[in-house]
């Protein structure tokens, strides 16, 4: 038996960090937004009790280092199960250290496809706790749609669903260390914080404008993407409602009122940029293909 899953890629619609904890972690405020640029993730029960893991990307371990792979152990271990069989493969979509989180939406996608294959009932207390052994962003990316992160980003909070638009992503060749980028942080001494509260009341009032005046990322007052500035001209160009990094980046994406204001966006990003994509906010996280 095996399932297929459609792994959707996260964005920030505001990033902020409040402070470092003592265990060297970092409190976060996060909105974030499942989107539908998506990995394709299959898992199949195999004889035995190996787990191989393939990847369309060569690029990208195979083995225990693989977000996916930790996933599938993590699951057994949960469960007190001995390991079975699994074949995972990975077929990649969302760019690689991009502030998508990519390899956590496909860790995510191993997770809930082990839940329908064995049977174990998917509630939301489980996959949060069992995602957070695996990495902070896979929680989110197991459950998705629009929700607040705070904490380590483990503490998950539903918010209503917004028409905010379509986005248009571009990820520069210019991957950004996520270790590099919080060390960058405590370093940085002053630091603008964004509107949090108007981000929320904003969101609870279903206004899709006030959301975009204040989508906001900390990490661009110390992150040095050098493609930034060009990306965000060409998007406010073209109309953009609203325009930022997500996570730590490189990524920048634009949000736009219509469908053809970002399709005319993206031409005239691929002109310049390899990876561009076109997509639209999604419901959740993970799904049956």
């Amino acid at each position: 038996m095996k399932l297929t899953m459609k792994a959707n890629a996260k964005l920030n619609l505001m990033l902020d960090i409040l402070s470092t904890l003592p265990n060297g972690y970092h409190e976060l405020f996060m909105v974030m937004q499942s989107v539908d640029l998506a990995d394709e993730v299959t898992v199949a029960l195999t004889d035995g009790d190996k787990i191989t893991l393939t990847c369309s990307d060569p690029h990208l371990p195979t083995d225990e280092r693989n977000l996916a792979y930790k996933a599938a152990v993590a699951f057994f271990e949960h469960f007190d199960l001995p390991q079975q069989g699994l074949s995972i493969h990975i077929e990649k979509h969302i760019p690689q250290a991009a502030g998508l989180a990519g390899g956590s939406a496909d860790a995510a996608a191993v997770l809930r496809a082990l839940f329908v294959l064995f049977q174990k009932t998917p509630d939301v207390r489980t996959i949060a706790a069992l995602g957070a052994k695996i990495g902070s962003d896979v929680p989110f990316c197991a459950l998705g749609g629009l929700m607040l992160a705070q904490h380590t980003g483990t503490l998950l909070s539903f918010l209503p669903a917004l028409p905010i638009g379509t986005f248009v992503l571009v990820t520069p060749e210019h991957p950004v260390s996520t270790a590099a980028a919080y060390a960058a942080f405590d370093t940085a001494g002053r630091v603008r914080h964004p509107d949090r509260r108007g981000m929320l009341e904003s969101i609870l009032n279903g206004d899709a404008d006030g959301v975009c005046a204040r989508v906001n990322n900390v990490f661009e007052q110390f992150i040095d993407v050098p493609e930034r500035v060009q990306i965000k001209a060409v998007m406010r160009a073209h109309g953009a409602k609203a325009s930022c990094m997500s996570g730590s980046g490189p990524t920048v994406f634009g949000v736009f009122e219509t469908d053809e204001a970002a399709q005319a966006a993206a031409e005239a990003l691929k002109r310049e940029f390899q990876n561009v994509f076109v997509c639209r906010a999604a419901e959740q996280g993970i799904e049956i293909i």
